[in-house]
């Protein structure tokens, strides 16, 4: 398990969100299978991310604007203890 600074609340579901414009994001499925999605400010896929089970858990590294979608999921901003 890794150490995160809690940066902002949890967003459920998010939808198009910057999750507060956060530049580290902890997004974790809450059922089955989850693919997250990235775009950036003009709506580009920037990149995908697939969670295989509900608990699967990553952190991704984004641009302010970016945002993320996650059908079935929680997703809060992060940060390091170093940063």
């Amino acid at each position: 398990m890794s150490t995160v600074i809690a940066k902002g609340n949890v967003v459920n579901n998010p939808s198009l969100n910057d999750i507060g414009r956060a530049h580290f994001v902890r997004c974790t499925a809450t059922s089955g299978t989850q693919t997250i999605e990235i775009r950036s400010l003009d709506s580009t896929v920037l990149g995908q991310v697939y969670l295989h089970a509900a608990g699967d858990t990553v952190i991704i590294e984004k641009a302010a604007d970016d945002k993320i979608t996650m059908a079935d999921g929680h997703a809060s901003a992060v940060g390091s203890p170093r940063s």
